[in-house]
């Protein structure tokens, strides 16, 4: 570039003002390496800082695979941010912070009993006024975030539940923080398997059939291992795939950058391990 600044140098006077603050800028993008952003960077940075927070609910057996740092919100290096500048913020209510997104995971039959699995999903709140407000909404329906015991503690922050409702009585399975600060790739799992037993009866004695999960949104299966050596496996389908197909799936749930699976094995099978395939 020094060359190029000798050669104009000859230039009229007019032009040397225009002409120099062109190599100022020549010179500040020399700097400046052009490509896409360093994302996935990013997210493993998120992923050191931070343990994810996880909860069991009530008397739920056991706690597997942990891998990953706290949930992220969805929208995060979506590419959408481009298209969204011109319109406005989306309302409270439409981020579903004072009232959850219910989506249904998986129902069917075992034992005999008719069973499902929801997971609510909370958006996060912007201030403390939402946040007083969620948190009055969410003792309402006899929940509590698993990490805030004061509504200010809320702010910027979701909330997931899930719910495993038997013969149409509710036990909460799981619950935990949304957080934008991490996200979950690769064969990154969170699971717990518990029995599939109904509301008030003794699960610590039950055999632990039913596992319930998630995993990044690329994964591809989910292999769930039984004591016997057998195996249940969870395919990718889209949210609108029948619940009642009869087979492990892994949904995707609106709300957050994760999927949710869940298998369930035969009467007399336990849980061994599960395992997913990115």
């Amino acid at each position: 570039m020094s060359g190029d600044r000798e050669t104009n140098q000859d230039m009229a006077h007019g032009d040397t003002a225009h002409t120099d603050i062109a190599f100022m800028l020549a010179d500040a993008a020399d700097g400046v390496e052009i490509g896409i952003a360093p994302y996935q960077a990013v997210v493993r940075g998120g992923r050191r800082r931070r343990a994810r927070r996880w909860a069991v609910a009530a008397a739920t057996a056991l706690v597997l695979a942990a891998s990953t740092g706290t949930l992220a919100l969805a929208g995060i290096g979506d590419g959408n941010e481009v298209s969204q500048v011109a319109t406005r913020p989306p309302t409270a209510e439409e981020r579903h912070v004072y009232a959850p997104q219910r989506t249904t995971l998986a129902t069917g039959t075992g034992t005999g009993r008719q069973w499902r699995v929801t997971v609510d999903i909370w958006g996060a709140p912007k201030t403390e006024a939402e946040a007083v407000r969620q948190f009055a909404s969410m003792d309402d329906r006899g929940v509590q975030p698993s990490d805030a015991s004061n509504p200010g503690e809320l702010v910027g922050k979701g909330s997931f539940f899930v719910n495993l409702v038997v013969d149409n009585a509710t036990s909460p399975v799981m619950l935990g923080e949304l957080d934008k600060s991490d996200d979950m790739f690769g064969t990154d799992l969170q699971s717990a398997a518990i029995p599939l037993e109904p509301k008030g009866s003794d699960r610590r004695e039950a055999p632990q059939h039913l596992v319930i999960g998630m995993v990044a949104p690329t994964a591809r299966a989910v292999t769930c291992t039984w004591d016997d050596g057998t195996k249940s496996i969870a395919h990718k389908v889209p949210a609108n795939y029948p619940l009642d197909s009869g087979k492990p799936v892994i949904r995707p749930v609106e709300g957050v950058q994760a999927a949710w699976f869940v298998c369930l094995a035969e009467v007399g099978k336990a849980f061994k391990t599960v395992k997913a395939t990115g």
